[in-house]
């Protein structure tokens, strides 16, 4: 008996499969987003901005604790990881390590949402990205639509980094900025966490990718109990 395209599977990948009809099924379609928060132990603020309403982008920006009311401080822009079809910067693991970061690097992070395969093909993400990358340095002359970007955000000291499929976009940002310039922005370094640059669903790529997530749970969770020691 001959299968019906809705079940023949055409692809298959770590995180969905294809089928003939042209469905896609996602292995984890959901995932937990938690609000921003205020971190009574480091002192690092946070809180979610509209970098565009069509197509949707946001962030969730990370501020350490200030010493002064001018301090300044470096900016990370960073993308979070899942394949290109999952997880969030809302995440609780991505909030936990982005807040983890501002407060040991003494930086301003600002934390990507970007679009998702399969309601956002790519190139959506890489062009969200660029987006915020953008709205970051609108706020270079300190009149931008966010009073922490202008006041506290050093533009001579940018970093741009990323997670597995994070550190692939990352990696084009970076490429993007040395082609036509970002204006007023010096971008002093790319940081790359298992990166994926290749992806033909062998097993090694699933092994990357599940390695990295440990590694950033890892992270926040040290922090998380020296700080409550």
């Amino acid at each position: 008996m001959a299968s019906s395209p809705d079940s023949d599977i055409t692809m298959e990948f770590p995180f969905f499969r294809v089928y003939k009809d042209g469905r896609v099924e996602l292995f984890r379609p959901h995932w937990d987003k938690i609000p921003p928060s205020d971190d009574p132990i480091t002192g690092v603020r946070s809180k979610d901005v509209t970098i565009s309403s069509e197509p949707p982008v946001s962030a969730r920006i990370f501020i350490p604790k200030l010493t002064s009311p001018t301090q300044k401080f470096p900016l990370l822009l960073y993308v979070h990881g899942g394949g290109f079809s999952m997880l969030s910067a809302f995440s609780p693991h991505y909030h936990h390590f982005c807040s983890t970061v501002s407060a040991q690097a003494g930086v301003i992070v600002v934390s990507v949402e970007y679009g998702l395969f399969p309601a956002r093909p790519i190139p959506a993400c890489y062009e969200d990205s660029w987006a915020a990358l953008q709205w970051v340095a609108s706020h270079v002359n300190g009149n931008g639509p966010d009073p922490w970007l202008n006041d506290h955000a050093n533009f001579s000291k940018v970093f741009i980094g990323g997670d597995s499929a994070g550190g692939n976009i990352s990696h084009t940002l970076a490429f993007r900025v040395g082609s036509i310039g970002l204006p007023g922005v010096k971008v002093d370094g790319v940081i790359l966490v298992s990166s994926v640059f290749r992806w033909d669903g062998r097993r090694s790529d699933v092994a990357v990718y599940e390695s990295n997530q440990r590694w950033v749970k890892g992270s926040s969770a040290e922090t998380a109990g020296r700080g409550s020691g």
